[in-house]
Order: C-alpha cells, then sequence, then structure tokens
C-alpha cells in the first residue's frame, strides 16, 4: 500500500509534468505563430514586390514571364512553410510523447511494486492467484510497449511521406514550363 508521503509525491510530480507539458504546448503554439508571423510578412512583401512589377509589364510576354518567375517561389516557399510547420508539431509531440512514456514507465513500476508488496503479504495457496496477476500485468505491458512501438513506426512513416510529398512537389515547380507555340 501507499503511504500518505507516497501519494502526495506522487500527486506532485504529475502537477509538475502537466505544467511541464502546459510549458511546452505554448512554447510550440508560440513557435507557431511566430512562424505564421514570418510568413504573413513575407507574404505581404512579395505581393507587394509583385505588384509593382506588374504595373511596370508593357507586353503579354513579359506578363507570363513574370507570372511564371512568381510562381515558382511561391510553391517552394509553401513547401518550406509546411515542413516548418510539421517540424514544430514533431517536434512538441516528440516532447509529449517522451513524457507520457516516462509515465508510463513510472506506471509501471508502482504497479510492480504493488503486486511484489501484495504477493509478499498473500495467504498461503493463493499462488496461483498471484502468478495469473503476474501474468495479466505483464500481459498489459506488453501490449502497452506494442501500441508505442506501433505509434513510433506511424509516426516515422508519415515523416517520411512528408518528406516525400514535399520533394515530389519542389521537383515539379522548378523544372521550366514547356512553351507552347
Amino acid at each position: 500500500m501507499m503511504t500518505a508521503e507516497q501519494m502526495i509525491a506522487a500527486n506532485k510530480a504529475s502537477i509538475d509534468t502537466l505544467f511541464g507539458l502546459s510549458h511546452k504546448a505554448f512554447a510550440g503554439v508560440e513557435k507557431l505563430v511566430e512562424l505564421n508571423m514570418a510568413a504573413a510578412k513575407a507574404a505581404l512583401s512579395d505581393n507587394q514586390d509583385h505588384a509593382h512589377a506588374l504595373m511596370s509589364v508593357k507586353d503579354v510576354q513579359e506578363l507570363m514571364a513574370l507570372q511564371a518567375g512568381y510562381l515558382q517561389p511561391l510553391s517552394e516557399k509553401v513547401v518550406s512553410f509546411s515542413r516548418h510547420m510539421y517540424e514544430i508539431a514533431s517536434s512538441t509531440g516528440g516532447e509529449f510523447t517522451k513524457a507520457m512514456e516516462e509515465k508510463a514507465s513510472e506506471a509501471q513500476q508502482t504497479v510492480n511494486n504493488l503486486v511484489d508488496s501484495t504477493v509478499k503479504n498473500a495467504p498461503a495457496g493463493s499462488e496461483t492467484a498471484v502468478a495469473m496477476m503476474k501474468s495479466a500485468i505483464a500481459a498489459s505491458q506488453t501490449a502497452i510497449e506494442s501500441v508505442q512501438k506501433a505509434v513510433k513506426q506511424a509516426t516515422q512513416a508519415a515523416e517520411s511521406n512528408m518528406h516525400a510529398m514535399a520533394a515530389s512537389t519542389v521537383a515539379p515547380a522548378t523544372k521550366p514550363a514547356a512553351r507552347k507555340r
């Protein structure tokens, strides 16, 4: 059984974890806001420059060249923005995952300690029940580890897909368009 001091310490640790995660979440949001502000400022400046350039166009060919020259860097900027957003979200999510894994490990250790304490005080003849309880706990821990492993694999697959998508988006945008005559 847990003593009052152990309960207080566990509650304090939980509160510290909660506030630590809250700080990390706010830091992630702050990074996203900074990224969005930088992107908005850059877009405003680019649009102003492009509008000025449009005002000095003298013929259709110059207009088409100007538009083509504007679109390629725009697609690269969109991909870059998406990458930065993904990196921020991934980093923040990784910190949450790490904290949750640590807490899950601590909880598993607490359960194991509780089982060991219970086993020591179990009445004679309860070996079968104790063995079943230990087996159930071991199975649940194995299931938790399997889920954690699957989540990591899914995250890695999503990250690979993001990088592949970004590469496939930028590659066509950098190739010059075929001219029709």
